[in-house]
């Protein structure tokens, strides 16, 4: 882990503290894409992760059929005319197919999704027709090849349909679903090991003690874990020993391809645990430049991935999103992914603290005028639980920033990945 810590400037970070982007450039740089691999039933894909390129056996569409409900013609042989007036000789509906080839006057009338007849190559809508009896009628200029899906526009036979990598959503499901695919070879899913720390911590349904909370963490982190698709061994709480910190990582790593832990990790409340840590795998504890969720832990317990997040149930969730995310997207396999960001304007005046990245909880909306406009969701403390369940993005503001003031453009990530 010390060879990934050297890369960071001193300089640029004078308070011994890493950036966010540090961070997360030293955890890929380590994080090694999973090898175990399945071939499962298109129908259980879905949110799994494709682990061989995909190669259509066929033309999508496999012929040239018609977009629309109307007439087929051949557009090249009109007349230059206003009025146009054509001879139906024939109905073709889906599934079916005109056997004859049309000649120049004629029409044939056709269902979307129905095989162009032969020797046309156009559609006129049927809302555009006037029908009296064999002869219809139109006067729209018509586009040669309007209203028509030519053979294997979407997808030609032979070439890559999707690429290895690619995360399975409901429209990649369909898109397999095309090609007559009935199963696919993915990656497994992720197995990832949680518990939480501090004698603090009781669990639900026990009388909870004076000075004491319940334990949040680990539900949050297996929602999200869940979301990601990944299977959650829950080890509990763990009480605050180095023994038991020593047992319970030895544990995790064997059964796990990740671990993760919540709380113990601030400069105050590292001694045992970093003891154990160092005892068992190799890890690093950072300060990092971000509110909430400064302190983080990351390194490797055996073989195996090891995070170390704050005790903070915000803090949890954002260091979660920034740097576990990323990590997992990694080692599932999944190729290319960005977290999704985009442009807002304030709505308030945002109080930050330069040389730090501050992710406060926002609400974004379209306002009246069709800007996207964001603002906080109030009081930002890092144990404020309501407001992640208010929010529906995080602001991100950068470190060069002391503050951001009413009608400022400003980043925000939108939950819609996981939250």
């Amino acid at each position: 882990m010390s060879d990934a810590i050297s890369c960071f400037d001193p300089i640029a970070n004078p308070n011994g503290m890493i950036s966010v982007e540090q961070g997360v450039a030293a955890i890929l740089v380590q994080i090694a894409e999973s090898a175990q691999v399945e071939r499962m039933p298109l129908s259980r894909a879905i949110n799994h992760v494709l682990a061989e390129d995909q190669i259509s056996a066929l033309h999508v569409p496999p012929h040239t059929n018609s977009a629309m409900d109307g007439y087929a013609i051949c557009a090249e042989t009109l007349p230059v005319q206003k009025q146009h007036t054509l001879k139906v000789v024939g109905r073709v509906l889906a599934g079916g197919a005109y056997t004859g080839v049309l000649a120049p006057g004629e029409a044939v009338e056709i269902m979307t999704g129905a095989a162009l007849p032969a020797g046309a190559d156009s559609i006129v809508i049927r809302e555009a027709v006037t029908r009296e009896g064999e002869q219809m009628m139109f006067s729209e200029t018509v586009k040669i090849g309007q209203h028509v899906r030519q053979k294997g526009e979407d997808i030609k036979a032979g070439s890559v349909a999707l690429s290895a990598g690619c995360l399975i959503r409901p429209q990649e499901l369909g898109l397999l679903a095309s090609l007559g695919m009935q199963h696919v070879v993915v990656f497994k899913p992720l197995r990832v090991a949680i518990f939480s720390t501090g004698d603090e911590v009781v669990a639900q349904g026990q009388v909870l003690p004076e000075n004491c909370i319940y334990d949040t963490n680990r539900f949050t982190l297996t929602g999200l874990l869940q979301r990601m698709g990944c299977v959650v061994i829950d080890l509990g709480i763990i009480e605050d020993s180095q023994d038991s910190m020593e047992r319970v990582l030895r544990e995790a790593a064997r059964q796990a391809d990740m671990v993760i832990s919540s709380g113990g990790v601030s400069m105050g409340q590292a001694d045992y645990i970093k003891q154990a840590l160092e005892t068992v795998g190799d890890i690093d504890f950072w300060r990092v430049a971000m509110r909430p969720g400064r302190p983080l832990a990351f390194g490797v317990v055996g073989q195996v991935p090891f995070f170390g997040l704050p005790g903070n149930p915000v803090a949890v969730m954002v260091t979660f999103l920034q740097f576990v995310q990323p990590a997992l997207r990694k080692m599932m396999g999944q190729r290319g992914w960005q977290p999704i960001k985009m442009m807002a304007v304030a709505q308030e005046k945002i109080k930050s603290r330069a040389g730090r990245i501050d992710y406060s909880r926002g609400v974004y909306r379209i306002n009246d005028q069709g800007e996207l406009v964001v603002q906080t969701t109030g009081a930002q403390g890092s144990g404020i639980l309501t407001s992640m369940v208010q929010a529906n993005c995080l602001i991100e503001i950068g470190e060069q920033y002391s503050q951001v003031d009413a009608g400022d453009r400003i980043l925000i990530q939108p939950f819609s990945d996981l939250l």
